[in-house]
């Protein structure tokens, strides 16, 4: 990673990848399966996302891992040109109720019930046929708060996962993430991050956080952890969306996100904009002429009414979330760029306060 500019802790600059370089801090538009719900190839090429990121564990269940290498991989198979990362499939693993032991997870598959296993190693192979540019060791993620015991099984089982995952890395063209648990502790996160570098990596995420710990805690987690990783390879703090807590993680040495929210809340008729939450249901937007977003330079903004799509929203129209979902989506790329543009000036200590006084009491987590 060439950093290009610092301001206190916080750093903007780019990771040079096997097959292209982006810029960071960044947003990672989630694909779930496949496609940002709503959204297709040609969409995504019109926001110019920095990376985008596929779910392996719906990927790996329908259509198959195998499917999609046939198909080219799962840049190919999408039609998106750009860079991708693929997750571990941890997360949803283990938040649909997996069994685990010492070896990998036992679960039920979403789709047809019929029971499947995942461990660290086959977790690196699925994600070599699927070919993202970047995947993720397989981690033991768990829901906060947890009793210390539950915290360290899951962080101790994630660092001897991930040196299986290591081993059993072979593509020189993929770069391979660990991923930092700990929970809340910050002498857990902090012994975690040194033996979780000590695997020597290309990158480092920091998981199991927004997972129901306060904000507070999260930052604090956040503080202790991102010291101990390499300060020349990315940083990634997995599923986190909202812009009161990406503006502060990036002020903690944060450099890559992803989340759902910005499609999700789309979905729900709820737009962001620089003011903060704008729920399109309300009345007051019935008769409204002008964009959902003034300050909003997107095509959707330049195109329609806040009526019209709030009419869209009230007859259950999908073209409503569509619309909204490529507004959140620019707006939320467009933040990261203020971000990298703030880091540069000086000034992010002044935009992470216009972030909080906007977003407070609306925050997305």
């Amino acid at each position: 990673m060439t950093i290009e500019a610092v301001d206190g802790d916080a750093r903007c600059g780019s990771v040079q990848l096997a097959r292209g370089s982006f810029a960071t801090p960044c947003f990672m538009p989630v694909g779930t399966r496949g496609p940002v719900k709503l959204l297709d190839a040609a969409d995504l090429e019109s926001l110019r996302p920095e990376v985008v990121l596929a779910n392996t564990y719906h990927l790996m269940l329908r259509p198959g891992a195998e499917v999609v290498d046939k198909l080219g991989g799962v840049g190919r198979f999408t039609g998106w040109p750009g860079l991708m990362l693929t997750d571990s499939g941890g997360f949803q693993v283990f938040s649909l109720g997996a069994s685990v032991d010492a070896e990998g997870v036992s679960f039920k598959s979403v789709y047809d019930g019929s029971r499947l296993r995942l461990d660290p190693a086959g977790a690196v192979r699925i994600q070599e046929k699927l070919g993202a540019d970047i995947q993720m060791a397989l981690d033991h993620c768990c829901g906060l708060p947890a009793p210390d015991e539950v915290i360290r099984d899951a962080a101790e089982r994630t660092l001897a996962w991930a040196a299986v995952a290591r081993s059993a890395h072979r593509r020189e063209d993929q770069s391979l993430f660990g991923i930092v648990q700990g929970g809340v502790s910050e002498s857990l996160r902090a012994q975690c991050a040194e033996r979780t570098v000590a695997l020597d990596f290309d990158g480092y995420a920091i998981g199991g956080l927004s997972v129901g710990e306060s904000r507070r805690e999260m930052l604090a987690a956040l503080s202790a952890t991102t010291p101990g990783l390499p300060a020349d390879q990315p940083r990634y703090l997995m599923g986190v969306g909202d812009p009161v807590s990406i503006v502060n993680a990036v002020a903690a040495g944060v450099d890559m996100f992803d989340c759902v929210a910005p499609t999700r809340i789309a979905r729900h008729g709820v737009a962001m904009s620089d003011g903060g939450r704008v729920r399109l249901r309300s009345a007051r937007f019935a008769s409204d002429d002008g964009p959902l977003d003034r300050a909003c330079s997107c095509p959707v903004c330049g195109r329609y009414s806040a009526g019209y799509i709030r009419h869209l929203l009230m007859v259950g129209e999908p073209t409503a979330g569509r619309l909204i979902s490529l507004h959140n989506l620019h707006w939320m790329l467009k933040f990261m760029s203020k971000i990298r543009d703030s880091i540069k000036a000086g000034t992010l200590a002044g935009m992470i306060r216009d972030v909080d006084e906007a977003w407070s009491g609306c925050s997305l987590r």
